[in-house]
């Protein structure tokens, strides 16, 4: 289950299942009430922008904010007319977008897929890795892309550095 802050639930992304954030351990032998919820998604990483940038504009995409037909359309339509200074989101922002004005492009957890039991793990990682790095610089100034892994040294993830194909 994913803990959603702002709601106070815990949802399953799968079958929809939700339930309240319990005040204690939900296991019978431990019933700690110093339980805690921590990660890295797109709602921490938007709370933690919003810290260190308090002047942009940020916005995230994702499962959880894509809740009607045009809101895909209308926060792109708003990013790529500057309303949106900071666009965060989920690998649904990485494929195909043209937008001139971004320039830098931070890709956080890049191996997340190389973990999955899928002999395509590393194929897949380097599509998306590609991919996402592709929206920087699309305009006059160059681009930059920042990617934070726990095995940077995997090959899937050099091999997108140095945007070696073959």
């Amino acid at each position: 289950l994913t803990y959603h802050r702002q709601e106070q639930k815990l949802s399953c992304h799968i079958c929809g299942h939700s339930e309240k954030v319990p005040a204690v351990c939900p296991n019978d032998s431990c019933k700690n009430p110093a339980i805690r919820f921590a990660g890295t998604g797109t709602q921490k990483v938007e709370e933690t922008l919003a810290k260190l940038f308090p002047d942009a504009r940020t916005h995230r995409m994702d499962a959880d904010t894509m809740k009607r037909k045009d809101d895909y359309r209308k926060i792109l339509g708003d990013f790529r007319v500057g309303k949106i200074d900071i666009l965060v989101g989920t690998q649904m922002i990485a494929k195909g977008l043209h937008f001139p004005n971004v320039t830098l492009v931070g890709i956080i957890f890049a191996d997340l897929a190389l973990h999955q039991p899928d002999f395509r793990a590393g194929e897949r990682t380097f599509q998306l890795l590609t991919q996402v790095a592709g929206r920087a610089g699309r305009g006059d100034i160059e681009g930059e892309v920042v990617v934070q892994a726990f095995t940077p040294f995997h090959p899937a993830i050099q091999f997108a550095r140095r945007h070696d194909f073959i």
